[in-house]
């Protein structure tokens, strides 16, 4: 029984979001959409075991689904007589006669970029939404995580991800979010939420904000996973593409990103031959992706192929000494442009600090310690700390690597500022 268990849990994680995506353009209600794909999962549950696993189980779960669908909204009509519960009926009975459920993208509309999966995307990602509730609803729907693992990926209780996944939910239903495609001006709005969305669960895998270990994988494959889904539906979309080259060029530092007791290794001190060149290939085929799209449309790269290029400078130099910090300062000045935050100009330090000498980098870190939106962000009195210990100036470099462990939430991350300051 396990077994089975074992293969129709991998089906539902690889075909859930699909399945809720094809049946909420149906009933209009993401809840309602979700309810129904569950309830297929446990009529799998039910009937797999005893009769065997279908030859397409996607496409079943989608019948499944679907047929179920049909049935509420038939008891529904029959209870109110409404004229557009029929519309909704025939619409339904359309869907099903379609045999083949194998191709999400084979359904699409004649949208501007568009299937249901991609409705499904925008409408988990609107921004009606808190940002902790676009992400634990976009896990859900979209990464098919349990509430359990969205809650222990993220180090918070169970019931406080269940609240914020019901209460997103609501907040759409009430706020009559349409299960459609943003068009016009409104879609580069929206896609930037998605984005966000995904730039956001990635970075908390890549460099955990709180507990024992300083990466989480399992987010960061999430992440990867649903930046190759979006460049998959929207292949036009050059930040799309940027994102995707971004991600596949941080996650390829993940093996050299820990030692053997899981510590971090910061970036000029990992061993570069356990980078994967594979995902670095990726990376850097979409980035190409990123700057040719950009190209056809005569625009600016935009903020993540910006990352990305950056990324890139590192991926292609064989060891720390070779990188060409020149170009990645240039880089940074250009995302300065594009996406200016203190953030930023932080980062664009550290280039300068290495491209120019250490004075150069310091005068612009210097100069953002009085920045509110930096005041709690340990990466700050870091940056400072290194600049000031290349200097010579090691008792003011001490007090800064203390400082910014004291703000560490990660055990990891504070251990590695420690031994930074008594060095």
């Amino acid at each position: 029984m396990s077994a089975h268990h074992d293969a129709i849990a991998a089906v539902w994680r690889i075909e859930s979001a699909r399945i809720v995506a094809g049946v909420a353009r149906l009933v209009r209600d993401i809840g309602t959409a979700e309810e129904l794909a569950q309830d297929a999962l446990v009529s799998a549950l039910e009937t797999w075991p005893r009769k065997g696993m279908p030859d397409n189980p996607g496409a079943w779960l989608m019948a499944t689904a679907k047929h179920r669908a049909l049935d509420g909204l038939r008891h529904r009509r029959m209870a109110a007589g409404k004229l557009e519960e029929l519309g909704l009926d025939l619409q339904a009975r359309e869907a099903l006669i379609v045999p083949d459920f194998t191709d999400a993208l084979d359904a699409a509309r004649a949208d501007e970029i568009g299937d249901d999966l991609l409705r499904l995307v925008f409408t988990a990602c609107h921004p009606v939404l808190s940002t902790e509730a676009r992400v634990a609803l976009t896990l859900k729907l979209l990464g098919g995580l349990s509430t359990q693992e969205i809650a222990r990926a993220y180090l918070v209780p169970e019931p406080t991800v269940a609240q914020r996944i019901v209460r997103a939910k609501r907040s759409l239903r009430e706020a009559r979010v349409p299960f459609e495609l943003p068009r016009g001006a409104v879609l580069g709005e929206r896609l930037e939420s998605v984005l966000e969305v995904v730039y956001l669960i990635f970075n908390e895998g890549y460099t955990a904000t709180a507990g024992e270990d300083w990466m989480r994988p399992a987010l960061t494959d999430e992440a990867l996973r649903l930046g190759r889904m979006l460049a998959a539906l929207a292949p036009a979309e050059p930040e799309v593409a940027g994102l995707l080259a971004l991600m596949e060029l941080q996650a390829s530092r993940n093996a050299a990103r820990v030692d053997a007791q899981g510590r971090p290794v910061l970036l000029a001190e990992q061993d570069r031959s356990r980078w994967d060149r594979l995902l670095i290939r990726r990376g850097l085929a979409a980035l190409e992706r990123a700057m040719a799209l950009s190209g056809q449309r005569r625009e600016p790269l935009g903020r993540y192929a910006l990352q990305a290029a950056i990324a890139a400078c590192h991926a292609r130099a064989p060891r720390a000494a070779d990188t060409d910090w020149p170009a990645i300062a240039a880089l940074y000045d250009a995302l300065a442009q594009a996406a200016p935050s203190p953030v930023v100009e932080l980062n664009r330090a550290v280039a300068v600090g290495m491209a120019f000498g250490p004075e150069a980098g310091l005068t612009i870190a210097d100069a953002l310690r009085e920045e509110p939106a930096l005041r709690h962000y340990l990466w700050l009195p870091c940056v400072r700390a290194d600049l000031l210990g290349r200097l010579g100036r090691h008792a003011e470099a001490r007090s800064e690597w203390a400082r910014a462990a004291a703000m560490a939430g990660n055990a990891r991350e504070r251990e590695l500022l420690l031994a930074r300051a008594r060095e």
